[in-house]
């Protein structure tokens, strides 16, 4: 792998044999760091919304069921 940097990017070279599954899984990992960068949340926030989210995945678990 090489690594190259400008004065406005990052080149990075990845030889063909690697796997594209890491390679996406690598891009997608840094679209995520670039889009939650200036993202800041309180740990009370975040909290609120993983209880929102378990609640409404468990109502869509139990209209399934049904």
């Amino acid at each position: 792998m090489i690594v190259e940097r400008t004065s406005t990017e990052y080149i990075i070279r990845i030889p063909i044999t690697t796997n594209i599954t890491d390679v996406q899984d690598f891009l997608n990992y840094l679209r995520y760091r670039e889009l939650t960068s200036k993202f800041v949340a309180s740990q009370s926030l975040v909290d609120e919304l993983v209880a929102e989210t378990k609640q409404d995945w468990r109502g869509k678990r139990q209209k399934k069921k049904y």
